[in-house]
């Protein structure tokens, strides 16, 4: 039978949209909230992945015990997750457990914030916090989106300082709960073998007395300039290398154009990269990638190297970018169009794949996007239109970060 989808929104401003699968076996249910690290004030930066924790704290009802016990269960697949620009909380149940899920969910999404959980789970976040800073990869990422977007909110850290969490009050953090977790800035979304009309009651049941919230998103345009910066650590061996310069945003539909691109260029395997750097043995790895974001978006490079050899794998790498906007081929851009169908097809194929990409299109776009359309856009790429897309955007300007031992 054919998927259909359906949408409707509560009295208080709750957004429902539901794309039902009677051949399903299972149900996702997830709760996409509009906000992350980019909507957060620099004194409590931080505080969206911070409340993440928090939420499995628990409700006024359930205490931190009864969260993932319950979850259990009802045989729940459950998760959630922070970003720049929205938090989300899923479950992935049989259909007879629909209810409980959307139940559980709720209380979920409705944290009690108590301060001695508050004061427990600050230490877990500062531990997190200097666990990720022991990795290279994650310090170069976050000094280079810190340095590329400058003032513009993307430059925020997901996770925060130690700073930042170090001196936050539970008071602070349930300020930004109430003024940014309600309806009229977050979607349950349904996905699977379901009732649209039963799970419009469960939201009413369950969610139909949230307060309705007001919670604009600040949208500066970007101030790019060329730039390179030098990190050092004398305990590395290793040369880390990014850059990242203007892509498409997740509004704009050449991001499909630009996803294909960077499969061409940059995917871990097969890829120009991989022959030019990787096969050749200049770099243990080299990547170039797409990140749409709300409003803007971002192409990137990143390359591993022996610290001798990361200037001339910066140097291959950015004259491949120069190359390919003259030398493309119609077979590797086919090559790569049937690879990233395979990966839409493939997540697409379960409702918590579906869950998760009609979730995040609706926060970008308020908009509903089937399987088919995303194959019909994803075929239209041709040649010509990556040619274009490199015109449009030319890898230019481009911010450079490096980190490595420095001198021996």
């Amino acid at each position: 039978m054919a998927l259909t989808f359906q949408q409707t929104q509560l009295p208080n401003g709750l957004d429902i949209v539901a794309e039902i699968n009677p051949d399903s076996h299972s149900a996702a249910l997830g709760l996409f909230v509009k906000t992350g690290s980019r909507d957060e004030a620099l004194e409590i930066n931080g505080v969206s992945h911070f409340l993440e924790h928090m939420m499995f704290k628990g409700s006024a009802k359930y205490g931190w015990e009864d969260v993932n016990r319950i979850f259990d269960e009802i045989g729940a697949r459950y998760n959630a997750f922070t970003s720049q620009e929205m938090t989300a909380y899923y479950a992935n149940v049989l259909p007879e457990f629909t209810e409980r899920a959307v139940e559980h969910l709720s209380h979920l999404l409705r944290p009690a914030i108590r301060v001695e959980d508050f004061t427990t789970e600050k230490k877990v976040i500062l531990e997190e916090i200097a666990m990720y800073l022991d990795d290279p990869g994650h310090r170069l990422y976050e000094r280079l989106m810190e340095a590329h977007f400058g003032p513009h909110p993307l430059s925020m850290s997901v996770l925060g300082t130690s700073e930042s969490i170090e001196k936050m009050r539970q008071p602070q953090m349930a300020e930004y709960f109430q003024r940014r977790y309600g309806p009229g800035n977050l979607v349950l979304v349904a996905t699977g073998k379901l009732d649209f009309s039963e799970i419009v009651k469960l939201a009413e049941k369950y969610m139909g007395n949230w307060p309705r919230v007001d919670a604009p998103r600040h949208q500066p345009e970007p101030l790019y300039k060329p730039q390179r910066q030098v990190m050092t650590d004398a305990k590395l061996n290793r040369q880390y290398t990014m850059g990242m310069t203007p892509g498409p945003s997740a509004q704009d539909d050449r991001r499909f154009a630009a996803r294909v691109l960077s499969d061409v260029v940059g995917d871990a395997e097969g890829s120009r990269f991989y022959w030019a750097l990787v096969d050749n043995a200049i770099a243990e790895d080299a990547e170039f990638g797409f990140y749409p974001h709300d409003g803007c978006g971002s192409f990137y490079i990143a390359l591993t190297t022996e610290p001798d050899r990361s200037d001339k794998a910066l140097d291959i790498a950015l004259k491949e970018l120069e190359k390919a906007k003259t030398d493309l081929k119609d077979d590797e851009v086919e090559r790569a169009k049937n690879k990233i169908a395979s990966s839409i097809v493939l997540s697409g194929e379960v409702p918590i794949g579906r869950m998760r990409s009609i979730g995040g299109q609706w926060m970008y776009n308020r908009e509903y996007r089937s399987l088919e359309k995303d194959m019909a856009t994803l075929n239209a790429v041709t040649t010509e239109s990556l040619r274009q897309l490199m015109v449009d955007y030319p890898f230019d300007p481009m911010t450079i970060v490096s980190l490595g031992p420095g001198e021996k």
